[in-house]
């Protein structure tokens, strides 16, 4: 019987599985972010280093070896967003649990139908449907509500005469569990100016959490959704059905 064989433990087992379980959930973390985009410019550097000791590089050698003993530090910078988003997940949820628990969410359609009777009529909304961060703190300081999620419900809560109309709505499983909630704003440099408040927050909490914002615009009614730190802007009604399908029907 081969050595290797002779000294493998149970415990091996365990412990190889555990580390790729973990790799595994931070990949799902970081994937299609900007995170993503950045460990694949660091696996370059890395090569560009392996390659110029091999070639007897001296120059590109020091210094990219200078880069690497401040990369510590780079990284916290670079991935700022993501290292709190992550850590919110950890500390909000079960590290081991589904990639999302809205399973069996029945109020995709009447999302939809409430966004575009609020764009048709140009009333400013902010529906933030939570998944897998848990969004309690949001929820403490707003109204908290009990309600079926319904288009008759939203319209009247972000009617301009409604005294919770400029705060979020959050939505958690078929439930409207809280209105007049404010949410953080961004700390990204790289949005336009032309955004409003409620597009700004929105962006703002998905860059901190896995939730997913719909935006309809006040003052030209168009209907956007904010996720993973980013805003996907002026979709029909076509459009946010998919895209809600595909979040959280399609990964069932």
């Amino acid at each position: 019987m081969p050595e290797f064989i002779r000294l493998f433990r149970i415990t091996d087992i365990l412990d190889i599985l555990l580390v790729s379980i973990v790799f595994y959930r931070l990949l799902l973390l970081i994937k299609g972010t900007r995170a993503a985009r950045m460990l694949l410019g660091l696996g370059l550097l890395l090569a560009a280093l392996l390659l110029s000791r091999k070639l007897s590089l001296y120059t590109l050698d020091w210094l990219i070896q200078s880069f690497w003993t401040q990369i510590v530090l780079a990284v916290i910078i670079l991935f700022q967003p993501e290292i709190r988003r992550a850590l919110a997940q950890v500390g909000g949820t079960k590290f081991f649990s589904p990639v999302t628990r809205l399973e069996g969410f029945k109020s995709l359609e009447e999302l939809v139908k409430a966004s575009v009777a609020l764009s048709h009529r140009q009333i400013g909304a902010l529906m933030v449907i939570e998944r897998e961060v848990n969004l309690s703190d949001l929820i403490e300081v707003g109204t908290p509500m009990d309600a079926k999620v319904s288009p008759e419900l939203l319209l009247s809560i972000f009617h301009t005469t409604s005294p919770i109309h400029d705060g979020a709505v959050i939505v958690r499983g078929n439930r409207i569990i809280a209105a007049g909630c404010f949410l953080p704003l961004p700390i990204s440099a790289n949005l336009s100016k032309s955004l409003g408040t409620r597009h700004r927050a929105a962006v703002g909490l998905t860059e901190e959490t896995d939730a997913i914002c719909i935006v309809v615009s006040e003052e030209s009614g168009e209907i956007s959704v904010a996720m993973d730190g980013g805003l996907q802007k002026g979709l029909a009604m076509d459009d946010l059905r998919e895209l809600l399908n595909t979040i959280f029907v399609a990964k069932k």
